[in-house]
């Protein structure tokens, strides 16, 4: 059957029509509203709709979010993520620009670099910004300890504690102190080898973090390293636990003080596989340390288990 024989007339659903009546244009039914639409009765016509969402294209969660659109701001930048990009070559459909046009995008870009930072402090946050996310980054660490740690770069600016120390020190410092506060079994070690400075910095900027904003840093335990060493090792769930547990016993008897966690960890996953193909050389290379401190650490742990 032809569409000509169902519909005699013609009518556009895209074209706005006259509400005022009760009449369908198709079969002259009664047409009632239901909800935002009006619908016939008869045939079953959307007559008419809200064609237009009129509310906001961004979601928040608290009042000054849905007062902008654009992404969500974060303390990652130095601009809370409120500076604009803008493009190069291209428009948004990927059709290349005119040379004029590409001439006056390079003036903008110009002059939004240089109007970016209103002063010498935002400056200082975008470069330690930038650092803190590319540790991160390495280390796999998520956003939430990133933000974590920028919020904690911006606590040290305010404090004056960038004087007379590195950008890139700080910012590996923030990033431990992040991982410390956090619980994460991750060493100095880690965080100063993808650092553009030396671990005596590192170090030393970390001790005036602590000690002049008093940082909940929890302690750590050889208990937290040996699930990460046996993942590096790739060794079997029951070697896993029996370490953990020769690690808790260790703690509750109080030899693990002083010492480091990752070392004794590695120590207690070499005596849960003794018996196996485990080397004092492939637990002290995964915990980055020496056979002789593991050696040690295996002599001491055998007094208290055996």
């Amino acid at each position: 059957m032809p569409v000509s024989d169902i519909y005699p007339t013609t009518f556009d659903e895209d074209v706005p029509t006259k509400t005022n009546t009760n009449h369908c244009p198709e079969c002259d039914g009664r047409v009632t509203p239901s909800g935002d639409e009006s619908v016939c009765e008869d045939c079953g016509l959307v007559v008419d709709e809200r064609r237009l969402d009129r509310g906001p294209e961004w979601g928040g969660y608290d009042e000054d979010e849905c007062r902008r659109t654009g992404g969500v701001r974060t303390v990652s930048r130095h601009d809370r993520g409120l500076s604009t990009t803008i493009g190069h070559g291209t428009d948004s459909r990927g059709n290349q620009l005119s040379r004029r046009k590409r001439r006056q995008l390079a003036r903008m870009r110009r002059e939004h670099s240089r109007g970016q930072y209103e002063s010498k402090a935002d400056r200082n946050l975008m470069h330690g910004f930038t650092e803190i996310r590319r540790i991160v980054g390495a280390l796999s660490l998520g956003d939430s300890l990133r933000d974590q740690a920028c919020s904690l770069f911006r606590t040290a600016q305010s404090e004056n504690l960038l004087r007379g120390r590195s950008i890139e020190g700080i910012a590996a410092a923030c990033v431990y102190a992040a991982i410390r506060c956090n619980g994460l079994p991750r060493t100095l070690d880690e965080v100063a080898t993808l650092a553009q400075v030396s671990q005596s910095r590192v170090k030393s900027c970390y001790k005036s973090l602590n000690a002049e904003l008093g940082l909940p840093a929890k302690p750590m335990t050889p208990s937290e390293f040996v699930p990460q060493l046996a993942s590096d090792l790739d060794v079997p769930d029951r070697l896993r636990r029996r370490a953990r547990e020769y690690a808790r016993r260790a703690q509750e008897s109080g030899v693990t003080t002083g010492v480091r966690p990752s070392g004794f960890a590695a120590a207690c996953l070499y005596k849960a596989g003794e018996s196996t193909i485990l080397t004092q050389d492939d637990v002290a290379e995964a915990a980055d340390t020496t056979p002789v401190t593991v050696r040690t650490h295996w002599q001491t742990l055998n007094e208290v288990v055996d």
